[in-house]
């Protein structure tokens, strides 16, 4: 007997979350099949039944992931947005924290559609970012070169921290705090 749509439909999105968890704390090519299908609940014969390849995988992935943050919130200035961001709990979890930076080193290697989504997703993240950090007279390019930034040392920060977590903690800490502070001094006043 098949599968109904509605099953269909939930057992890619249990593919497509379980890929973007492995592929987060992993990276996407050190992500198996037979690893991911398991971690789905499914077996790895499956996985055809709901995606032509990898790739076409990796490329749903990216835009869920996109998608998901382009509808979180953001907090109301750069100061909050940068606490939040910059924050232990953010960094230590990788599995559901900001897709941006979180996927930034695979990006390069993804295919053609995933790297769109990719791109897609900065933009419109980088547009949310540069509303919320306007400053009165500044023109739209000065806000959007002020955003672009911000969120560029935001995401270094945090993938450098990251990187250095387990080996040297009180480090990793140390560049959370240098960015915190720093982005904090460079934030001008915003529009009332």
């Amino acid at each position: 007997m098949g599968v109904s749509r509605q099953q269909a439909a939930e057992n890619r999105s249990a593919i497509v979350a379980a890929a973007e968890r492995l592929f987060r704390v992993h990276g996407v090519d050190a992500v198996g099949l037979a690893e991911l299908m398991k971690e789905a609940g499914f077996t790895q014969g499956g996985f055809y039944n709901h995606f032509k390849s990898k790739d076409a995988l990796v490329a749903a992935v990216m835009e869920k992931a996109m998608q998901d943050y382009g509808d979180s919130p953001n907090a109301g200035s750069l100061v909050k947005q940068t606490a939040r961001y910059l924050s232990t709990r953010h960094r230590d979890n990788i599995e559901a924290g900001c897709p941006l930076a979180g996927f930034v080193g695979d990006a390069p290697r993804m295919s053609a559609a995933a790297r769109v989504s990719y791109a897609r997703g900065l933009a419109a993240y980088l547009n949310r970012f540069a509303a919320m950090i306007s400053k009165e007279g500044a023109t739209p390019e000065e806000t959007r070169q002020d955003a672009i930034a911000a969120f560029s040392q935001m995401v270094g920060a945090l993938v450098l921290s990251r990187a250095i977590a387990d080996a040297d903690p009180a480090f990793a800490d140390e560049i959370l705090e240098a960015g915190r502070r720093t982005l904090a001094d460079e934030t001008p006043p915003t529009a009332p």
